[in-house]
């Protein structure tokens, strides 16, 4: 049996995924022509089976051309690719618990993948090229499991040329120049999945973003045109890193770099450690500083912890837009209290026709799982009062660092928290299609402070 025919991974994406192994990493060595948009690759890819089985599958999209296939060192495998599946047919049989190892060797232009959600994947600029993958883009450009449960370290060489600065996942480790081209090498060690991974390529300039002695390190990759809008858009990350981290609890990775394009982007794209604006969110009057926010926060809620299914993804989104009514709090903006009124009075007047904890892929980006999640967790907020609250986060994301993630895991922790039975706040706002009444403000946050 192979893995067309099995129950799907999930119902969201019943083509991704793929069963009978789990991979532990990718080495990515790429090679990228800019201007005639072609991409040739070796990926190598260590898994142990989870079966014994004849046949493994990997997503890779039918754009890319494989020329060749190893399986444990083996002499080329045999394999075949359709529908955007690869399946590779190992010249022994590997016994439950083996080792396998896969390098697959292919190239052709790299093209977005279309579905429900639009295209997504790698997409060419105007000079230069962008990954942006949730949720099943990652096939575009490199042969993986993609599904985000499917959590692996990446090495990612990518050589392109020279004028052009390329940004992938994780640390430069390696860098060097050889006739018109140049090779950049990124160590990604956290546990990634697959549709986070990218690679950011243009006509940019890095340069270090200013922050206190011992905060994160923070980076921007821009053109030099954007540079003066950059430093005053995004003048108060650093304050807004700090806020987050007190909040949340410590930030998830090493450092944190923000992209922009040379391109205006519809909207902002989050990747694990990066976040990549357009140079439409560059203003010069932080009119984006809310998507400023609502990309750090996914460093945690999305990219540290994620979701195991996707039917889940208010653990990402909704967590992410109460992360911007937390910063409008904490900056001197509306109160997230007033944010969520606001918000709640919209959705009132909208369609009640979605289930938070699963509102279908149709839906799934649908702003209201955005907004109805952040006003799920304002009114667990209410419920418990803000130190439980805060403390209930610093507890998800710190038992939970860098792993895959339930609504069940969450409410369950969250009962923890409190001295009743949270059953009907669930119920109502994560299992019910009415849009539940918000709570009061508690008297004592409700009092304006006197002089």
């Amino acid at each position: 049996m192979v893995d067309q025919v099995d129950e799907p991974i999930d119902d969201y994406l019943p083509q991704n995924g793929n069963r009978g192994y789990r991979v532990s990493r990718y080495e990515l060595d790429l090679v990228y022509k800019v201007a005639g948009n072609r991409l040739a690759g070796r990926a190598h890819i260590t898994a142990v089976t989870t079966g014994a089985r004849d046949r493994f599958a990997l997503d890779l999209s039918q754009a890319l051309a494989v020329s060749k296939v190893f399986v444990n060192g083996a002499k080329p495998a045999k394999f075949t690719h359709q529908r955007g599946k690869l399946v590779i047919t190992p010249r022994h049989r590997i016994p439950a618990g083996g080792a396998l190892a896969l390098s697959v060797h292919y190239a052709g232009p790299p093209t977005p993948v279309r579905g429900p959600w639009g295209e997504v994947g790698w997409e060419e600029l105007t000079d230069g090229a962008l990954v942006a993958s949730q949720p099943n883009g990652a096939a575009s450009w490199f042969p993986c499991d993609d599904h985000p449960s499917s959590k692996a370290s990446y090495r990612i060489s990518i050589t392109t040329d020279s004028p052009y600065y390329t940004q992938a996942n994780g640390a430069l480790v390696r860098k060097h120049t050889k006739a018109s081209q140049t090779t950049w090498v990124y160590e990604q060690p956290e546990p990634m999945s697959t549709y986070l991974a990218t690679i950011q390529i243009g006509r940019y300039r890095k340069q270090r973003v200013d922050a206190p002695r011992g905060s994160v390190p923070m980076h921007a990759v821009l053109p030099p045109r954007l540079r003066v809008a950059f430093e005053h858009d995004f003048a108060r990350q650093p304050r807004m890193m700090e806020v987050f981290t007190e909040k949340f609890g410590p930030y998830p990775f090493e450092a944190y770099t923000v992209v922009v394009t040379d391109d205006d982007l519809e909207i902002p794209i989050e990747a694990q450690g990066i976040s990549v604006f357009g140079a439409n969110h560059c203003d010069g009057r932080r009119g984006s500083e809310r998507l400023v926010a609502h990309e750090l926060a996914h460093q945690w809620f999305g990219n540290s912890l994620t979701i195991r299914q996707w039917r889940d993804i208010w653990l990402h989104e909704g967590f992410a837009c109460y992360a911007e009514w937390i910063w409008s709090e904490a900056s001197g903006g509306p109160s997230a209290d007033q944010l969520a009124r606001t918000a709640h009075r919209n959705l009132a007047r909208l369609p009640q026709d979605l289930t938070l904890a699963d509102p279908g892929p149709a839906l799934m980006f649908d702003d209201r799982v955005y907004k109805r999640g952040a006003l799920t967790l304002h009114t667990l907020r209410l419920i418990l009062g803000d130190a439980a609250f805060f403390d209930l986060l610093r507890t998800w994301t710190t038992r939970h660092r860098h792993t895959s993630i339930t609504t069940d895991e969450f409410t369950d922790l969250a009962g923890h928290y409190s001295t009743g039975s949270l059953r009907p706040l669930w119920d109502a706002w994560l299992y019910a299609r009415p849009l539940p009444a918000l709570p009061p403000l508690p008297a004592y946050e409700a009092e304006t402070p006197t002089g």
